[in-house]
């Protein structure tokens, strides 16, 4: 695949992440590269980059600080993209941090919703390679439909607005693999594009793209 845009991305360095592989996807897909948690480089990007790997409550203790100015970004029509922890911390709250016995975790609210583990019998964590089936348009899935990505997670996105629901897997359910806020800036994979080969590679070019064109 040939890169012919580029974008300056922040990629949100809080501590959980696979921040590694993350950063070579995003560069192969054309995008120049920050990793920081300074909430004062977020304004001078193109797009903003919340990966995750790790429990909801303690992502969210760990993001604590940079919380208010990814808020502030997405309110301000920024792009805002969250992969797999990350994806869920977009969400109101997730029931991971009741069932750790580590009380209620406040999610950033931007996609209004919980986070939901897999049913009693379902083997977890789900992890594996699983088809894409998209629902909405949506620029971040362009070009995806019926191809395969990369999950490993236990939990899984309940959005209050089945709007919010961009693409789904069939895991034992239809769950939420792509979500998105009403107005589209905000959106989030459930899978990891920067371990889901040429797949992962054309959803991080297309997130490149919407960075560039929005």
């Amino acid at each position: 695949m040939s890169v012919q845009t580029a974008a300056d991305i922040v990629l949100v360095d809080y501590g959980l992440g696979n921040l590694r592989s993350a950063t070579r996807g995003l560069e192969r897909a054309g995008a120049s590269v920050e990793l920081t948690d300074d909430p004062a480089a977020f304004d001078a990007a193109d797009g903003i980059v919340l990966p995750g790997v790790g429990a909801f409550s303690e992502g969210m203790e760990n993001a604590e600080p940079v919380r208010d100015a990814l808020v502030e970004v997405a309110d301000e029509g920024k792009p805002l993209f969250g992969i797999c922890l990350g994806m869920q911390m977009l969400l109101t709250s997730s029931e991971e941090a009741d069932h750790a016995g580590q009380g209620d975790a406040e999610g950033l609210d931007l996609i209004p919703g919980t986070n939901v583990r897999f049913a009693e019998g379902q083997k977890v964590p789900h992890m594996g390679w699983n088809e894409l089936d998209v629902q909405r348009d949506h620029p971040i899935v362009e070009g995806v439909d019926g191809e395969y990505a990369y999950f490993v997670h236990s939990y899984y996105a309940r959005p209050d607005d089945p709007n919010a629901i961009v693409a789904t897997t069939d895991y034992g359910v239809d769950f939420p693999a792509v979500v998105a806020n009403e107005r589209g800036n905000v959106f989030g994979t459930q899978f990891h594009p920067e371990k889901s080969g040429e797949t992962g590679l054309r959803i991080l070019k297309n997130f490149v793209d919407y960075c560039v064109d929005r």
